[in-house]
């Protein structure tokens, strides 16, 4: 279309100043190139440990299977294939190939035991169906609750939940059905004898039968380690979602009420003139009134049609052709602006995590009006903030019309007569009652109204003719019947919930959102504040508080179904309690990572944590149903089974667990032209509780069944009868 207007218009010079659709275009590319880069990791993980290029591929063939009927249920549910939806492919990569790395890996070691391929598909898969099915259903109720969430956050959980959740049961559907016959075919005769111990292995045996006879010192390192975990909580800084790295911001330029278009033309000037110098600043658009085409189409327009606001809207360097983020070229736009004087202004698109809204409400005007002003004093204390805007400071010039009622009443003047007059005068007429002038193809209104200068003139407007509705009285000269003088008043009231409200506007300059809500809480003004004067919050800081609250709700709800789960596939009570013994475990790593890599505790590293439940619940599975069945099945000791589980368990586990991660590595590190502000702290809470909850989980799962064991013998002794009746 563009090329079109530049053919038919050659005279016209058209320039693109901004672009909002790059960012989107380059979220959905750079989601494909982290989706492939995750599932080359994820399969080159599986071939280091099997070392064997069939059982690799049987392996591989499981993502594109997983990942096409995703796709057909999305299609179902109304999903498009956005940046939400890519994202939940893009971090359950790794889980998709772990049910078909557990079923492959159980037949290889079957085939050690000099079976041939079918056979070996064939006890394989019987074997290890339970766990295979139980740690599907686990993810699945760990995923699905969050699609019901609440909020805006919920909004975005919908569409998340339910894409993880089905291609997780398609992975189920592939590793059952298509996995066991493929490798029954393709797979090759591995020889007899199953191979030695490696040493990490024989090391890592050692350990849990140390733990194994050090119960106590186990269970009191895992319960320190959690406590320790809770106590990282107040260290990370919390938010609502990061703040993004898109090569686009802009810049508000706001003067007093009053101003005109002309002062407002030479201030945006000035300070377009000093942004373009500062680097890595390409292009700057400036728009002056409403400036509609200059403000981001996903955020309400600051230009409110008034010829004393300003918006200039900056192109920036694309993130590979500078070294920092776009939070510190803003910084340097809000030092060189504090040059310019009379003109209040705000840096930033004002998008989800770059502003706080501090709201102040009352009936009283004088009490609100006072209070704010402390409040606005006490703001300005908080280091490293960028301008605080109140709405309560801008106060704007104005005419008091003081009627003479006694005058007004003998020369039968109404005030809504004399309101009309002075409308008409300084306005115009509204359009219905304008007279028009007829043309050939169309009528033009025609505006009659006092010129500039005679609106600041006073004794003009006091000569303007009254309309009076007394008979025989003629016009009556508004100087007659009010008093005008200039005044001052605010220049907007706004109200929330029908009373008065003053509205501060922080910017965070890349602060953390919790950490300046705790701030502001803490400012005598806001601990002090007047009675009939309260503190509302609304914005980030209350879809922080609703997602908080709602991942706390679908957590609990997600351990309920995982319970549930669990029991209806063991059936039993106690058991599925040592599976879930593993979760306290998982946090700890995930809070360690985003306090090293500095990442706050938001809407991204929550659904990290969410994954992470499912991923500890499945290690703890392998371990905990391969004893059960181990003691059933094959008449083993307690003891003997947890450490034949340990032995044939831990390489599934750490195979699915590097692959998992590995998967996620590019994620982590911001790779690709994608913003990573979103999916880092994401990926590196996964990481980071996967490490823990893996190495915990091998060691403190054998000590806790035991205990839960132990609890059931116990019972029995305690309750004969009811342990018959079992």
């Amino acid at each position: 279309a563009l090329e079109q207007l530049r053919a038919a218009n050659p005279d016209v010079e058209f320039t693109e100043a901004f672009n909002f659709v790059i960012p989107v275009d380059e979220e959905f590319h750079g989601s494909m190139e982290l989706l492939y880069e995750g599932a080359l990791l994820a399969v080159l993980v599986v071939w280091l440990f099997l070392r064997n290029g069939r059982a690799t591929f049987i392996s591989a063939v499981a993502l594109p299977l997983s990942a096409i009927p995703a796709f057909i249920g999305m299609h179902y549910m109304g999903f498009s294939l956005n940046v939400v939806t890519l994202l939940a492919l893009s971090l359950v990569i790794g889980i998709l190939v772990d049910d078909a790395i557990v079923e492959v890996e159980n037949i290889v070691r079957h085939q050690h035991m000099g079976k041939s391929p079918y056979q070996a598909a064939m006890e394989a898969a019987d074997e290890i169906g339970l766990a295979v099915i139980a740690t599907t259903f686990t993810l699945v109720a760990v995923f699905l609750p969050t699609a019901f969430m609440s909020g805006v956050a919920g909004r975005f959980f919908k569409q998340f939940g339910w894409t993880a959740a089905l291609a997780v049961l398609a992975s189920l559907v592939v590793a059952r059905m298509l996995t066991p016959m493929m490798a029954a075919y393709l797979l090759k005769d591995a020889g007899h004898g199953e191979p030695p111990p490696g040493r990490l292995l024989r090391g890592y045996l050692r350990a849990a039968a140390w733990c194994l006879h050090h119960r106590l010192a186990t269970v009191g390192g895992a319960t320190a380690f959690f406590i320790g975990s809770l106590l990282l909580i107040p260290l990370l800084p919390t938010g609502f979602m990061p703040a993004d790295d898109n090569p686009q911001s802009q810049v508000f330029v706001e003067l007093p009420p009053g101003a005109s278009l002309a002062q407002t033309r030479a201030a945006a000037e000035t300070v377009r003139q000093l942004v373009a110098a500062v680097p890595y600043v390409r292009s700057v658009y400036t728009t002056i009134g409403g400036g509609t085409a200059g403000s981001d189409p996903l955020a309400l327009s600051s230009g409110g049609g008034e010829v004393r606001k300003a918006t200039l809207t900056l192109q920036l360097a694309q993130r590979s052709d500078r070294p920092v983020r776009k939070q510190v070229i803003e910084q340097d736009i809000r030092r060189v602006l504090q040059a310019v004087p009379g003109v209040r202004t705000k840096v930033g698109l004002g998008a989800t995590g770059e502003k706080y809204i501090l709201v102040l409400s009352g009936d009283d005007p004088q009490t609100l009006g006072s209070a704010a002003r402390a409040v606005e004093r006490d703001l300005r204390t908080i280091p490293g903030l960028g301008s605080v805007a109140s709405s309560a400071a801008l106060i704007r010039p104005e005419i008091a019309v003081r009627p003479d009622f006694a005058a007004a009443a003998d020369l039968g003047v109404t005030t809504a007569a004399i309101g009309e007059t002075l409308r008409i005068a300084t306005l115009g007429d509204y359009d219905e009652s304008l007279p028009k002038l007829n043309l050939a193809q169309r009528q033009v209104p025609m505006v009659v109204k006092l010129a500039a200068d005679g609106r600041r003139d006073l004794t003009i407007l006091e000569r303007l003719a009254v309309p009076s509705v007394k008979a025989g009285v003629g016009p009556v000269r508004l100087g007659q019947v009010a008093r005008l003088e200039f005044s001052s008043g605010p220049a907007v009231i706004d109200r929330y919930d029908r009373s008065r409200n003053v509205n501060f506007e922080i910017e965070l300059s890349g602060l953390p959102l919790g950490d300046v809500a705790q701030a502001v809480q803490r400012l005598p003004s806001i601990r002090g504040l007047p009675f009939g004067v309260r503190q509302i919050n609304i914005g980030d800081a209350e879809m922080m508080g609703e997602l908080f609250a709602s991942f706390g709700l679908a957590m609990l709800t997600g351990v309920l179904c995982i319970y549930i789960v669990l029991v209806l596939l063991f059936k039993d009570f106690l058991q599925p309690v040592t599976i879930l013994a593993a979760l306290p475990l998982s946090f700890g790593g995930g809070f360690v990572g985003l306090l090293v890599a500095d990442k706050s505790f938001s809407m991204p590293s929550m659904i990290g944590l969410i994954m992470l439940m499912g991923v500890a619940t499945k290690n703890s599975i392998l371990l905990v149903e391969y004893a059960i069945v181990a003691r059933r099945e094959h008449g083993m000791s307690r003891a003997e089974a947890l450490l034949d589980a340990c032995r044939k368990r831990a390489r599934p586990i750490v195979m699915t667990t590097l692959a998992m991660g590995a998967g996620m590595l590019p994620i982590a590190f911001g790779l690709g032209a994608a913003d990573s502000s979103f999916r880092s702290p994401m990926a590196i809470a996964v990481i980071g509780g996967l490490v823990t909850s893996t190495l915990l989980s091998l060691l403190v799962i054998p000590v806790a069944y035991t205990y839960m064991d132990d609890f059931k013998v116990w019972g029995k002794r305690l309750w004969p009868l009811q342990g018959e009746m079992q």
